[in-house]
Order: C-alpha cells, then sequence, then structure tokens
C-alpha cells in the first residue's frame, strides 16, 4: 500500500477520492479514467470479501490496538490531551469483546497507512458498551459505560464517535464500513470538510459507489407496490415499516440480496413487516411515515444517507426506531428484526440492553 496524506483533496476536486489509499503503487501520474477504474476494481475485491463475511458472534475476545489511549474515561481530559499532542480531535471507539464487525475493523486498523494516519490525527479511546466503568462526559456528567453507549445510541458495535475541540461531535461513524469508507471518514474530520458539508455530500463528490447508476434494482416479493403512501401520522400501520434505501449496480446491496434474504429465518421475520425499495436518486413520489411529499432522492438527501442499501426502521406511528447504514449480515440483521418484532423499544429498552437480555 502506498499513501499519500494529502492526496484526498487533489482526487477530490477530479471527482476521485483517495486511490492512493486502496490499490498499489504511485498512482498520480494515472489519468483519471485509470483512477476510477482502480477504485471500481477495489470496491468489486471488498465487496467479494463482504459476501464471505461471517458475523456469528466470536469466540475469542476482540483486541484493540496498543496505541489506543489508556485513559480514566474523562472525556474533557482526554480531549485536550488530543489537542496538546497537535491532534485534529478526538474518537471514541464504541465497542464489544465478541463482535465480529469490531475484529473487521481492529484489522483494518493493522493497515500501516490506515494506522500512521489515525494515529497522526487522532486520539482514541475505548467505551465497552457493556462495560462498567465510568464515563465523565464533556459536560462532566458521570455515568457508567452501558449507559453512555445507550445515550450515545452506540447500539451497533462498532460506532466511532469523533469530536472537535470546541467539544462537538464532529461526525457519527454507525457499524463497520469497509476501509475505504473508514478512510474518507478520517480525511472529512481531519481535513474540517465537516464545518462545511453533510458527510453525504463530500462523499457523493468523489465516490463512485454513491452516485446514480444504470440498471435495475435487485427485486424481491416481500416488496410493496407503488405508489408508495407511507403516512402513519392519522393512521397507525398494522405492522413496523422497513424502508430499503438501495441503488443500481450496488455490491453491497447485491450482497444482501443473494445472502441474508434467502435465508428462511430472515424472510419469515420479513412477513412481518411491511417492507418499501426506494432508490437512493430515484424521482419515484413518496408520502413519508410523517406525512411529507417528497421524492425517494429528496427523502434520502433529507435523511443524509450516505451507504447502499440502508434500511430505515419505523413503529406502527411512523417514528424511525434505527436504521442500518453500514454492512450487515445475518445475524445482525436477524437481532434487529427480532428487537423490532419484540416492541422493547416502546419500552425505551435500546437494542444492547435487549440483547443483553436475550443472550
Amino acid at each position: 500500500m502506498v499513501y499519500y496524506p494529502d492526496m484526498f483533496g487533489k482526487f477530490l476536486n477530479q471527482g476521485v477520492l483517495t486511490l492512493l489509499l486502496l490499490v498499489s503503487g504511485p498512482i498520480a501520474a494515472q489519468e483519471p479514467d485509470a483512477e476510477w477504474d482502480a477504485w471500481e476494481k477495489a470496491l468489486a475485491e471488498e465487496a467479494e470479501e463482504a459476501s464471505e463475511f461471517n458475523d456469528a458472534p466470536l469466540t475469542e475476545e476482540v483486541k484493540t490496538p496498543d496505541w489506543f489511549q489508556l485513559t480514566f474515561l474523562d472525556l474533557a481530559d482526554d480531549l485536550a490531551d488530543a489537542e496538546r499532542s497537535g491532534r485534529k480531535g478526538l474518537i471514541v471507539y464504541f465497542g464489544q469483546k465478541y463482535c465480529p464487525y469490531c475484529r473487521a475493523l481492529m484489522e483494518d486498523l493493522k493497515q500501516p497507512d490506515i494506522r500512521r494516519y489515525t494515529q497522526f490525527h487522532f486520539d482514541v479511546v475505548e467505551v465497552n458498551i457493556h462495560g462498567d466503568r465510568i464515563v465523565t462526559d464533556l459536560e462532566g456528567n458521570e455515568l457508567g459505560e452501558k449507559a453512555f453507549a445507550e445515550r450515545e445510541n452506540a447500539n451497533l458495535t462498532p460506532t466511532l464517535i469523533f469530536y472537535d475541540f470546541a467539544g462537538r461531535q464532529a461526525h457519527k461513524l454507525t457499524g463497520y464500513h469497509s476501509a475505504y469508507r473508514f478512510r474518507a471518514a478520517l480525511e472529512y474530520v481531519a481535513g474540517d470538510h465537516y464545518q462545511t458539508e453533510s458527510f453525504r455530500s463530500y462523499l457523493k463528490r468523489a465516490d463512485p459507489n454513491l452516485a446514480p447508476r444504470e440498471g435495475e434494482l435487485n427485486q424481491s416479493e416481500s416488496f410493496a407496490s407503488p405508489p408508495f403512501h407511507l403516512d402513519r401520522t392519522r393512521f397507525p400501520g398494522e405492522r413496523p415499516l422497513i424502508v430499503f434505501f438501495e441503488q443500481a449496480d450496488c455490491h453491497a446491496c447485491d450482497v444482501l440480496h443473494s445472502g441474508p434474504m434467502q435465508r428462511r429465518a430472515i424472510s419469515d421475520l420479513l412477513d412481518q413487516f411491511d417492507t418499501v425499495q426506494l432508490g437512493l436518486w430515484d424521482e419515484t413520489p413518496v408520502v413519508t411515515p410523517d406525512g411529507e411529499r417528497l421524492t425517494a432522492r429528496e427523502w434520502s438527501e433529507k435523511l443524509q444517507l450516505f451507504y447502499a442499501p440502508t434500511l430505515l426502521f419505523f413503529d406502527r406511528d411512523g417514528e424511525e426506531i434505527l436504521r442500518l447504514d453500514s454492512v450487515a449480515h445475518f445475524y445482525r440483521i436477524q437481532g434487529v428484526l427480532q428487537y423490532i418484532l419484540s416492541d422493547a423499544h416502546q419500552e425505551g429498552v435500546a437494542l444492547q440492553e435487549w440483547s443483553r437480555r436475550n443472550r
């Protein structure tokens, strides 16, 4: 791997993300078409790896890097230490011991370019979402790790929250994302792009995987046909609702449809939901669960969706419960579906607390 820390801005202006982070050799001399081709190849390779990913709970604990900060979890002190060290901010990593998605992130952090860039620009502290240590947040409030994770909606691990030196949340990355998108998140914050644009806008200018594509969406008999009148403000739905935001020529969407959605355990659960599929970039008219009339593209823009497929889960009254907008395979999808159907969220029970109770 070859890493050039100043290349994101150069290639972003050309509509190309930091390909130098993804492929071997000196890319700077290549033509833009070659750069796009190289990135497309990298995306295809990552999709192939994703299709083989096993998200069953691990039998061995996930080990975090030894360069994560040793901390008393006083976040104000940790943030001040990062500033004194010349970093660009603080990352709070929310993980759990036997999480396969956390292990995947730890493997990415072993890549020399990612490790160097992360260490150079950020201090990282770990919060165990099942842990009992006391966290002192940036306002000086003390609460346990579990309670802190639930308050910050870090129910899907790994979750990364980036804080700037004003104590503001600069960015939040929920769930596992492939190495190239994780790199983009690091550069989005380190380059101060969060000050002027959303992560969706930032990626859209540079990511060939987040752009309108030719072709058809994956089909499923589970999905309702148009028109899409999803308004639940006047009359509640009989069942919870899932909105699948996808796009054509999407490797991750293909994996979802050819993998988890083909499993009987998943299809039986999906049969207990109302399900709708929309294209991220489509002009399909939609009446949203809160009664707003938009196109699918306008709605995805309002929601700031930056990953396909994204699954949005709504209750019978049209309130969003949670969303899956990261890599998700059989066990994660199954767990979320079971959680929604349990109605535990109506009692204020977060996903991870429900998971603890139902181990």
